[in-house]
């Protein structure tokens, strides 16, 4: 919101700059974007001339020379192009010197070879409207004498607040309800409201004129007056000026006077030319379905569900609470006027105008919640202004359907609660003095005050705490003494975030890159997945109100994000793209006791590169392999002491189904890990990828918290070598045949070689052996190993002879 100052001054003048206002304003709840200036600046340099003589231009059709008294005994010689200059004006000159508008400083200059010493100013070169079609004749009765300062005469400066309101307070979309928070912050007097003393009497009717509200529910109250004698004509300039400071543009007097009663009273105001409302008469009813208006800027729209209309028998005339429709609008020929001010349920007009894609300086205030009482002050402003400016006669009577809202809560504020929230006292005194500036009524109780909220103020206090924010941010907010947070025990981080940390540390001590991948996925990532119909990643969340179709669904896998980060790195000329997420992915679970989904945190890598053979300029190209990617498994579950192996795999159809692995502990799923499928590697244009994800909420419960050490040097181990042929069976497949038959007393075994000739493959394995309470002999590492063997031979793996 824009805020005159020059305006506010009207109302309340707290004698501080508008920089220590606005400090002012935003320690205390309103705040502040920015202050700037609004129109002519060296004002010292703009008076009030009068034209002596006005003669053809010798050598310009269009241009006139003109002498202008600008003082005593002072004549300019200024050269014009306005077609309506005359000898006798009263005008508006600027001197050299003078700061227009766009901050060009005006110099004295030649014009087709007569010296001009300044401009006779149209009302755009001053700020104050957006004609240009002719100077600015001041009143003639005025008397006004040259060189009187200009600024004395029209509002050609003022400095201008921009204002963030929060929606809580549309009180103070109006400069009336805005002065009211300056009162209070500063203490300076407030002058008595603009629609005070004023009367409309009793709401009798109108004659001709029929209004019925079909939804009540959403407009709870429907005013309106009507004018008659109402002569159409261009707005006073102080009105122009106001309006043009608060970022509107002037029209004609009547739509001017809507403008400006909304801003300073916070409602908006509609004029309907009476005599072109249809059978004089007015519903007030929710829209049809496919139910169209064409609006004031000559748009065709169809109306949403729920929008709320008002129509003459000739069909939809405004969308209510948002824009007035063509068909009714004022105009020139207008003469009779009805002036129309209601209250609007707020969330439906929010929604109407998110529908429509149209937001006005009206539906930005109905959607806040305004008082059915803020209509009838609005109408009593308008009625002196129609009056003044538009020479209207109010015809007899007036309309009022809802009437006024219900009675004003009273709310007892108590000394003790003050003191319990704001950790100081503030003086009983002190806080009726701040209540009562913001127009609440104060009346003395035992134990503190009972406080009557003002209708403005309805929506936004409802209970005592608010009262007190009240009372703190304009009693006690300077006193508030400072203190430090407790240091409370238990705030560290939990077991399962302490995993995550350390998993996601070890992978970028490994030179891997995180990623922040999005929540949403497109249901098209299970088709590029080759996911089957069965697969449990199918059951993916749907979400019921979509950004779009790409984001439609909670992402039942890590792997999507990644696989677009690795393309868009590879495709930017990365030759080695690591790259990991950890995060929550999400499955739908229709037998889960309370409908909620499974979620489990996981942490997914993607290993992509090209896989080209060596060159001079890349002797040792990425690889990205199972084997890269295992290794980095390895990595994450050993730091966490977690125990695991591989075991060869084809559940996950979208890895390559002879290198790909589940990733177990124990009789635990991990998760997987193995190069990606070649199909669905060429759908990320990729030549090649290797990928692996874990569920780290099973890493976090199988992980120790406190590590437990052994004694590795009391009882030293016997280590011996055992040489296998393996035949087809795998590395994995011995290794668990040597781990059963070595029982409590082998305490490691490692494949360490590998070796194939003539079809016939033999592993290298190492066998260590060692027990906590004595050194093992020789007999029983021999009997271990005998144990070892016959294991070994029931899956057909034999020694090496």
């Amino acid at each position: 919101m824009r805020l005159p100052i020059e305006w506010l001054d009207d109302f309340v003048d707290p004698g501080l700059t508008p920089r220590e206002l606005a400090s002012r304003l935003a320690m205390t709840g309103t705040e502040v974007d920015r202050v700037h200036h609004h129109g002519v600046d060296a004002l010292e340099h703009f008076v009030v001339g009068r034209v002596l003589r006005a003669e053809q231009h010798p050598n310009a059709d269009r241009l006139r020379v003109c002498d202008v008294a600008v003082g005593e005994g002072d004549v300019a010689h200024i050269v014009c192009g306005a077609p309506n200059v005359a000898a006798g004006q009263t005008v508006a000159v600027a001197r050299p010197g003078a700061i227009m508008p766009d901050g060009t400083r005006l110099k004295k200059a030649k014009l087709r070879g007569e010296p001009s010493e300044g401009m006779i100013l149209a009302e755009d070169e001053l700020a104050i409207g957006t004609s240009h079609e002719g100077i600015i004749v001041l009143d003639e009765e005025a008397d006004l004498l040259p060189g009187t300062p200009l600024a004395e005469v029209l509002p050609i400066a003022t400095d201008v607040l921009e204002l963030e309101i929060t929606p809580n307070r549309p009180d103070c979309l109006g400069v009336y309800g805005v002065a009211r928070e300056v009162h209070a912050a500063t203490g300076a007097p407030l002058a008595p409201p603009p629609w005070d003393g004023a009367d409309l009497g009793e709401p009798t009717g109108i004659e001709g004129v029929t209004i019925e509200v079909h939804d009540s529910d959403l407009c709870p109250r429907f005013t309106a007056v009507a004018y008659e004698n109402v002569t159409i004509a261009e707005s006073p300039a102080w009105l122009k000026a106001r309006l043009t400071a608060s970022g509107m543009r002037p029209i004609n007097n009547v739509v001017d006077i809507t403008n400006y009663v909304m801003l300073l009273t916070g409602q908006p105001v509609h004029a309907f030319d009476l005599d072109r409302i249809a059978g004089g008469r007015l519903d007030v009813r929710r829209a049809r379905p496919g139910e169209e208006i064409t609006t004031l800027d000559d748009q065709v729209r169809r109306l949403p569900a729920d929008a709320m209309v008002i129509e003459d028998a000739d069909g939809p005339t405004s969308i209510a609470g948002i824009m007035g429709g063509a068909r009714s609008e004022v105009g020139e020929t207008t003469t009779r006027v009805l002036m129309e001010m209601a209250t609007w349920d707020g969330p439906n007009i929010h929604a109407t105008s998110n529908a429509l894609a149209l937001r006005t300086e009206a539906s930005g205030r109905f959607e806040k919640g305004l008082s059915p009482e803020a209509t009838v002050e609005a109408q009593l402003v308008a009625l002196g202004l129609m009056q003044a400016l538009a020479g209207a006669t109010r015809l007899p009577g007036w309309i009022d359907v809802g009437g006024a809202g219900p009675e004003p809560a009273v709310i007892r504020l108590r000394d003790a609660r003050v003191r319990s929230l704001l950790g100081l006292d503030v003086p009983r005194e002190r806080q009726a003095e701040v209540l009562e500036a913001l127009g609440f009524g104060v009346e003395e109780a035992a134990d503190g005050l009972d406080v009557t909220v003002p209708h403005w103020r309805r929506f936004d206090v409802t209970r005592e705490a608010d009262v007190i924010e009240e009372v703190a941010r304009l009693a006690a907010l300077d006193d508030l003494p400072a203190t430090l947070p407790r240091n409370r025990p238990g705030a560290r981080l939990t077991w399962p975030q302490r995993v995550r940390r350390r998993a996601e540390d070890v992978l970028v001590g490994r030179g891997l890159q995180e990623i922040a991948g999005w929540s949403f996925a497109a249901p098209s990532l299970l088709d590029r997945l080759r996911l089957p119909d069965d697969a449990p990643m199918r059951s993916v969340v749907v979400l019921e109100n979509p950004m779009s179709e790409e984001d439609s669904v909670m992402r039942p896998t890590l792997l999507g994000s990644l696989l677009d980060a690795a393309r868009h790195n590879v495709a930017h000329g990365v030759s080695r793209v690591g790259l990991f997420d950890s995060g929550t992915v999400y499955l739908a679970d229709p037998g889960s006791a309370d409908g909620l989904p499974h979620e489990h945190h996981g942490l997914g890598v993607v290993l992509a590169g090209p896989l080209q053979p060596p060159t001079w300029r890349s002797p040792k190209p990425p690889v990205a392999d199972f084997f890269a990617a295992k290794a980095l498994v390895g990595a994450v579950l050993d730091t966490l002491r977690v125990p695991w192996e591989v075991r060869p795999s084809g559940r996950w159809s979208f890895l390559h189904p002879g290198r790909a692995a589940e990733v177990l502990s124990g009789d635990t799923r991990l998760g997987f890990v193995g190069e990606l499928h070649p199909l669905v590697a060429r759908e990320w244009d990729l030549d090649g990828a290797a990928a692996f994800a874990l569920d780290l909420g099973k890493v976090a419960a199988l992980a120790p918290e406190a590590p437990e050490y052994r004694d590795v040097t009391t009882f030293p181990p016997v280590r011996q070598d055992l040489s296998l042929v393996v035949g087809d069976r795998s590395a994995a497949e011995v290794v668990a045949a040597v781990r059963g038959g070595g029982g409590a007393l082998l305490r490691d075994v490692e494949v360490f070689d590998r070796f194939e000739r003539d079809g016939e493959v033999s592993l290298a394995v190492h066998l260590e052996f060692a027990a906590a309470d004595r050194t093992l002999t020789d007999d029983e590492v021999a009997r271990v190993r005998e144990r070892i063997v016959a294991a070994l031979g029931e899956i057909g793996v034999t020694q090496r002879g």
